[in-house]
């Protein structure tokens, strides 16, 4: 994707094209490599603009939106500044336009269609979560090997044996697949996602997968995410950290997000790429 340079005082304006005469191609436009702490942090932003915009606020400063995500204002600044300029000094950020302008970097303006393998508990929970398609994201399509389960109802969608993966995946012409299969069937199951020409996967298996480079692994692994928070239970147990951070709750609009969504803080986290990619390219 291109880098859309902003008009000023906004962030959602597209580039203006030079006159051109007849035959003259227009100038590619240049792109920033965006790290992907970055970009984890831009997905935050992202969540608290939208809450913003619910509730009808039009204009958020950097301070206040650097709290209520859980970060520095330098850093946020910073971050902002990967997506050209944005924001008026003194006035602060056009909330739609900047969540508009967060939405296509993240490539969310054209949302994603989405299929899950693995009808368990927890592919279950995850295809019945609403929040998925209020951000971009649409399930539409289930699949699993146990006979019992395949012709199942899940929020709506027929469970589909694995076996017709292949050609389903060329009817749904899914974006993304999410693995929630037990770590024994991850990489045949990838394998068979890889085949079908999925090149997008977020797995919930702690298994690194074997995947060519053109396609994008990500992992999921919930142990890790409870022993980070044991680390941080053992950290504020010990005082460690006591009276150094300032919490996104502590703020009205940090406490709107948390009241709507899940924590707003960002740290370390356990959904870690497992092929290639340090940095994405809008």
């Amino acid at each position: 994707m291109t880098e859309q340079h902003e008009t000023p005082g906004g962030v959602s304006g597209r580039a203006l094209q030079p006159n051109l005469g007849p035959g003259e191609a227009a100038p590619r436009t240049q792109q920033k490599d965006i790290p992907q702490a970055t970009v984890a942090r831009l997905a935050t932003y992202l969540r608290v603009l939208a809450v913003l915009a619910d509730e009808g606020v039009l204009i958020v400063s950097s301070e206040e939106l650097a709290v209520a995500a859980g970060v520095g204002s330098a850093k946020l600044r910073k971050d902002l500044s990967f997506l050209g300029p944005n924001g008026v000094r003194g006035v602060g950020y056009d909330v739609i336009k900047l969540r508009d302008r967060i939405e296509d970097v993240l490539g969310l303006s054209e949302g994603h269609r989405v299929i899950l393998v693995g009808a368990g508990n927890l592919g279950r929970a995850l295809v019945g979560y609403s929040g998925f398609r209020r951000r971009g994201f649409t399930m539409v399509g289930v699949f699993d090997r146990d006979p019992q389960v395949i012709g199942e109802s899940v929020s709506g969608l027929v469970v589909r044996d694995v076996a017709e993966l292949d050609a389903a995946v060329a009817e749904l012409q899914p974006t993304i697949a999410v693995l929630t299969v037990p770590d024994a069937a991850a990489q045949s199951v990838c394998d068979e996602l890889v085949a079908a020409g999925v090149q997008c996967i977020l797995s919930f298996s702690p298994v690194a997968l074997d995947v060519p480079a053109s396609v994008e692994v990500r992992r999921v692994d919930l142990a890790v995410e409870m022993q980070m928070l044991s680390f941080e239970r053992a950290r504020i147990a010990g005082g460690v950290a006591a009276g150094e951070t300032v919490h996104a709750v502590s703020t009205p609009i940090g406490r709107r997000v948390a009241n709507r969504s899940a924590p707003a803080h960002v740290g370390i986290s356990a959904t870690e790429p497992t092929s290639k990619g340090s940095v994405v390219a809008p």
